[in-house]
C-alpha cells in the first residue's frame, strides 16, 4: 500500500480518498500533477502486517518518510533550494515561471505559514539590524586605531602613483571611502593639497573601501560552497573599482581631463551647508555611539597640518571630572580668549555625543595608549558581532527559502541590468555607504 500526505490536494478535494481507491493510471495522474509542490512527501512502499492493522499507533509510528532531496527524484526535473544537488544546477537549465507562480509562492499560504513568516522576517531584521551596527562599529574601532596614521599619510604632496597607494591605505585603516574622501575635501578646502593630488587620492579611496565586504565574506568559511559565491560577490565590487581606475587613472595622467571637468562645474559662490547622514546611519548610530564614538577632528586636524601629532589631544581632560558633551567634548572659543581646561575640555580619538553623551569606552583622563587599546577591543568585538549575525542572518534566510522551487527564485530576482544599477545607485545614496550596500548583499 503506498501513503500519500498532501495537505493542498486533501483541501481542495474533499472525496480525495475516492481518488486513492482508483486505478493505477489515475494514480499516475495525480503523482505527476501534484509532485513539483514542495508540500510533496512520499512514503515508502510497505506491506501491512496484521499486527500493525491491529494496532494502528504502531503501524503510523513504523512508517519510513522519505522527502525528495534531489531534482532526479522528481519527474519534472526540478530543483528546490535546499536540495542535496541545488549547486549543481546551471543558470541555463533553470525553467522559466510565470508571475503568477511568483505571487502565488509569495502571498498564498494559511495562518500556520503567514506565522513562521512573520517570525522569520523578524529574525532577518534583528540580524541585519546588529550586523549593521557591528559594520559601525568596526568602521569606528578602525577610526580609532588607524586615525593618526591615516591624517600623516594624507597630509603630504605626492606624486600620482603614491596618492593612489596612499588613498588605499587610507581608507583600509579606517574602514571608510566617506571619510576618507570628505577629509580629502578638506584637504584641497583648505589648499593643503592640490586638487590634482586630490584626484589620485579618491580613487585610491575607492579601491581601498572594497576591503570591508571581503572581510564579510571570510565569515563563511565554515561552508565551501557558500564561501565561494560570496568571495565571488565581494569581488565584483573590487574588480570594478579596480578596472574604474585602471582606464581613468592613465587617462588622468595624460589629460588632466577629470581636473578641467571639475573646473567647469564648480560654481561662482560656494556656501557652507549642513551635512546629510542617510537613514540607516540615524538608526544604528545612535547604539554604537554609546559603546564608542570616534573623533573624525583629529584625522582632519593632523591631515591639514592644524596639529603635529595626536599627542596634543592628549590627556583627555573633562572639566570638573564630569563626563559628558558639555564637559569634555565641546569646542573652545578661541576668539573669546577660552582655554582648554578652564573653560571647556579635551578629548582624543574617542569623543561625546551631543544626544547620547559619552560612549561606554570613554574614559577621562585617558592618553593614547588607552584609547588605542579600547579601539582594538571594539575592533575585536565587532569582528565577532558580524560573524555571529552573518551566520544567523544566513540561516534564516535559507530556512524561508528551503523548499521553493529555483523557477520562482530566479525570476523573482533576474531584474533587468540597468534596473540593477538604478536600484544600487540609490540604496547607495540613500544609505551613504557603499561598504554598507556591498556587505549587506554578501550573504545573500
Amino acid at each position: 500500500t503506498i501513503f500519500y500526505i498532501v495537505p493542498d490536494f486533501l483541501a481542495c478535494y474533499p472525496a480525495s480518498s475516492h481518488y486513492l481507491k482508483n486505478t493505477p493510471t489515475q494514480l499516475a495522474f495525480f503523482e505527476r500533477n501534484i509532485v513539483d509542490s514542495h508540500y510533496y512527501t512520499r512514503t515508502r512502499a510497505s506491506t501491512m502486517s496484521t499486527t500493525e492493522a491491529q494496532d494502528p499507533v504502531k503501524s503510523e509510528t513504523n512508517k519510513v518518510e522519505s522527502v525528495i532531496r534531489s531534482r532526479k527524484e522528481r519527474p519534472t526535473g526540478s530543483t528546490h533550494f535546499g536540495d542535496a544537488d541545488w549547486d549543481e544546477e546551471q543558470v541555463d537549465e533553470i525553467g522559466d515561471a510565470t508571475w503568477g507562480e511568483v505571487a502565488k509562492a509569495c502571498c498564498v499560504h494559511d495562518a500556520k505559514e503567514w506565522g513562521k513568516i512573520f517570525v522569520g522576517a523578524c529574525g532577518a531584521l534583528f540580524f541585519l539590524y546588529f550586523f549593521l551596527f557591528a559594520l559601525e562599529l568596526l568602521g569606528n574601532s578602525a577610526k580609532v586605531l588607524g586615525g593618526c596614521r591615516a591624517g600623516g599619510l594624507l597630509s603630504d604632496e605626492t606624486n600620482p602613483v603614491a596618492g593612489l597607494v596612499i588613498g588605499e591605505l587610507a581608507t583600509a585603516l579606517i574602514q571608510s571611502s566617506s571619510t576618507t574622501t570628505s577629509i580629502i575635501v578638506s584637504l584641497v578646502g583648505a589648499e593643503a593639497i592640490s586638487v590634482n593630488t586630490g584626484i589620485y587620492l579618491v580613487m585610491g579611496a575607492n579601491i581601498g573601501t572594497s576591503v570591508t565586504n571581503t572581510i564579510v565574506s571570510m565569515g563563511q568559511m565554515a561552508d565551501g560552497a557558500q564561501l565561494e559565491r560570496a568571495f565571488a560577490g565581494a569581488t565584483v565590487h573590487d574588480i570594478f573599482n579596480l578596472l574604474s581606475v585602471a582606464i581613468l587613472f592613465p587617462l588622468e595622467i595624460i589629460s588632466h581631463y577629470l581636473y578641467h571637468l571639475t573646473k567647469a562645474m564648480l560654481p561662482d559662490n560656494v556656501k557652507d551647508g549642513e551635512a546629510w547622514s542617510g537613514p540607516i546611519k540615524k538608526i544604528v548610530s545612535p547604539l554604537s555611539d554609546k559603546i564608542l564614538k570616534s573623533n573624525k577632528d583629529v584625522i582632519k586636524d593632523i591631515a591639514t597640518g592644524k596639529v603635529e601629532s595626536c599627542d596634543t589631544y592628549y590627556p583627555v581632560l573633562c572639566l570638573d571630572g564630569i563626563e559628558d558633551y558639555k564637559h569634555c567634548a565641546s569646542k573652545c572659543d578661541k576668539d573669546a580668549g577660552e582655554e582648554v581646561g578652564v573653560d571647556c575640555g579635551r578629548v582624543g580619538l574617542i569623543t561625546c555625543d551631543k544626544t547620547t553623551g559619552c560612549p561606554a569606552f570613554f574614559q577621562n583622563g585617558a592618553n593614547l595608549h588607552d584609547d588605542s587599546i579600547s579601539g582594538g577591543v571594539c575592533l575585536v568585538l565587532s569582528l565577532f558581532l558580524l560573524i555571529v549575525c552573518l551566520m544567523g542572518l544566513v540561516n534564516v534566510l535559507q530556512r524561508g527559502l528551503a523548499g521553493m522551487s529555483t523557477r520562482i527564485i530566479y525570476k523573482a530576482t533576474n531584474v533587468n541590468g540597468l534596473i540593477a544599477i538604478a536600484i544600487g545607485t540609490g540604496i547607495t545614496i540613500l544609505v551613504q555607504s557603499s561598504s554598507i550596500t556591498t556587505s549587506v548583499l554578501t550573504p545573500f
